[in-house]
């Protein structure tokens, strides 16, 4: 499969690479760098979803959409549980951004569940 078909057909894993890059550099771009355990946890949790996107698009196995899923639970939990719930802008970028993913892990396991697209290349 070229890369384009595969970009395209595995679209679900290129969005979350985008989703992983945005959260990375988040802190900067929305402001809250000046909040360590916000920054640290949108450095951290962007990179590995990035990577783990990554690893999807080129040798996709259900468990990498499986850890992805748990990462955007974590995203959506994490205000809360690591005290940046009032700092409004890294709240709602790590639940948005952690909403997101876990509808397109779960997206892409369907799919590749379905038997719409291979479960292994």
């Amino acid at each position: 499969m070229s890369n384009f078909k595969r970009l395209s057909a595995y679209w679900q894993d290129s969005v979350t690479f985008l989703l992983g890059a945005a959260l990375f550099f988040s802190p900067w771009v929305f402001g809250f760098e000046a909040v360590p355990a916000a920054a640290l946890n949108a450095h951290v949790v962007g990179a590995v979803l990035a990577v783990m996107a990554l690893m999807a698009l080129f040798a996709f196995q259900t468990w990498e959409e499986w850890v992805t899923g748990l990462l955007g639970a974590w995203l959506v939990i994490s205000p809360w549980f690591l005290g940046f719930s009032t700092t409004m802008a890294a709240m709602l970028t790590h639940l948005l951004v952690g909403i997101a993913v876990i509808v397109l892990a779960i997206w892409s396991i369907n799919e590749h569940e379905s038997g719409h697209l291979p479960a292994g290349r």
